[in-house]
């Protein structure tokens, strides 16, 4: 589960900060600065507060929680989106695997 908010975070941090900064990558990848922009940034950074005292906390169902929730926003990205070519619906799915795997792994854990 730790590898799981570890990825969170390494992912969310320099997304965060580009959203933040309006990077050229940033413009590409989700478009110009605008409400719904500000409403995923916010989004990514509650992931990211609540993946980082995950780790400080480790409670296992709530960490469960929060990667289901990301599973499901993830795997649903490309039917929102209405592509699967563009590469933040790419790194939903890598990202939703990943944490598909670690739910997989750590079931018992949390099924307590």
């Amino acid at each position: 589960m730790q590898l799981s908010l570890w990825l969170n975070i390494a992912v969310l941090v320099p997304v965060s900060s580009g959203l933040l900064s309006d990077r050229a990558w940033v413009l590409e990848a989700y478009g110009p600065r605008s409400p719904a922009r500000g409403i995923l940034l916010s989004i990514y950074l509650s992931i990211l507060l609540a993946s980082a005292a995950s780790l400080v906390f480790r409670e296992p169902r709530a960490i469960a929680a929060l990667l289901a929730v990301q599973v499901l926003y993830k795997i649903i990205t490309p039917l929102t989106v209405g592509t699967i070519s563009n590469p933040v619906v790419l790194s939903n799915l890598g990202i939703a695997a990943f944490h598909l795997v670690t739910l997989w792994s750590a079931r018992a854990t949390w099924l307590r």
